[in-house]
């Protein structure tokens, strides 16, 4: 019998305290987890079809909105699941996140606390 490959989440995150907790988290959920630091990075890796993108939506280098709203656009990405955090009195750039088709947008507190089962979910 042949060993599957883990499911993969691609994570566009600038705070490196925060990547240990997510690659910790990963780990655990059985996931293989890739940081990416670039948008046409993280529109390439997409067409792979991870099981889900996270998005830091004050990662501005990467213009996170605008990826979000491309990834929904385009049609062989556009079942990838999409979650983005940010500070809890971001309400503006949630609604624009959610606006642009973001799947889930939770204040990073509560994405933290929910991460093992938000992975587990994605984990097949």
């Amino acid at each position: 019998m042949q060993k599957q490959e883990p499911r993969r989440i691609l994570a566009a995150v600038t705070d490196l305290f925060f990547s240990v907790k997510l690659t910790d988290a990963a780990k655990r959920a059985g996931l293989s987890l890739e940081f990416v630091k670039e948008s046409n990075e993280i529109l390439e890796k997409a067409k792979t079809l991870p099981s889900l993108i996270i998005f830091d939506l004050n990662f501005e280098a990467v213009n996170p909105v605008n990826l979000i709203t491309r990834l929904k656009g385009n049609s062989e990405t556009k079942g990838i699941s999409l979650i983005g955090y940010l500070s809890h009195i971001q309400v503006d750039l949630k609604q624009q996140a959610q606006e642009a088709g973001c799947d889930m947008v939770l204040a990073r507190s509560a994405f933290s606390q929910n991460m093992p089962q938000i992975f587990k979910r994605h984990s097949g």
